[in-house]
């Protein structure tokens, strides 16, 4: 089992200390939340809330997840760094290519790209791309971005995108795994079809063996259920290491946890350091 943890609502100033830590007690990876704007007129329905809302504040900040892996890479060794989600279609495919093999190059191949559509319609529109048809560019996207990473001469031509040969350096120096996230049966299947694995969001535990129990017969379908797969999410459930290991025997790869959570944001950075150190001896340690 991997643990995995979060930079959401975090102080982006608090992000790269915290990965330090996050890396010196030994966990395994890092996740970072994707939005561009909040506009001042927002039409578009959160999903998940009962009045269409977020939850969070327009002030909310959301830096860059790139920009800020690379930070966080160039203060660690081992952690790895991937997405929960990033809206890739929202963006150019070349831009989406040019930034994570970039990651991928300073990290030295410790970055994942975790990619969904997104909710948020007038994030498309400000950054001038179609909303309606996001889903099948994204399952596009992830077979150019493969073809776009090889190194060389390289070009695309989809029903969606057209590259022409080109050189796109520098080019990671080993394939980037692309995970997806989204719990709609079209985008499972997507996961299954195209992708390496799946990041979801926090579930109990029914609803969690559900999704990786889901996956797995869907890989099965695709002819995939031999290929390394990863399933990244968060669980409900009080900590404990039996329970770590049933999620793992139930095809969970990595499970999201934030050892601080509750704690007073106003404390400092250094304020993290114990709740982490804890959780790695309590829970990490003894599921190696």
């Amino acid at each position: 089992m991997q643990f995995w943890s979060g930079t959401a609502f975090m102080d982006p100033l608090e992000a790269v200390p915290v990965a330090r830590m996050l890396d010196d007690a030994g966990y395994d990876g890092i996740l970072c939340s994707d939005h561009m704007i909040y506009p001042r007129e927002l039409s578009s329905p959160y999903p998940d809330s009962v009045d269409g809302k977020p939850g969070w504040e327009p002030d909310t900040a959301w830096p860059d997840p790139w920009v800020l892996i690379g930070a966080m890479a160039a203060v660690t060794t081992r952690l790895r760094f991937s997405n929960a989600i990033y809206v890739a279609p929202a963006r150019p495919l070349l831009e989406v290519a040019k930034l994570v093999a970039t990651a991928s190059v300073v990290s030295h191949g410790r970055v994942s790209l975790a990619a969904g559509i997104g909710w948020m319609r007038e994030e498309y529109e400000l950054m001038g791309q179609d909303f309606t048809d996001r889903g099948k560019r994204l399952d596009e996207m992830i077979p150019a971005l493969r073809a776009l990473w090889r190194g060389g001469w390289v070009s695309w031509q989809g029903e969606h995108y057209r590259v022409p040969e080109m050189m796109l350096e520098p080019h990671p120096p080993s394939p980037v795994p692309i995970l997806c996230g989204g719990e709609s049966e079209v985008a499972l299947r997507r996961a299954a079809r195209l992708c390496d694995g799946w990041v979801g969001y926090a579930y109990v535990w029914d609803e969690s063996v559900g999704y990786a129990t889901r996956l797995t017969e869907l890989r099965r379908e695709y002819g995939r259920e031999h290929e390394p797969f990863e399933i990244v999410l968060a669980l409900l459930e009080p900590p404990s290491v039996d329970t770590y290991r049933r999620a793992e025997d139930a095809g969970i790869t990595a499970v999201m946890c934030r050892p601080w959570l509750g704690q007073d944001s106003g404390a400092g950075v250094e304020s993290y350091r114990e709740p982490i150190e804890r959780f790695a001896e309590d829970f990490i340690e003894k599921c190696r």
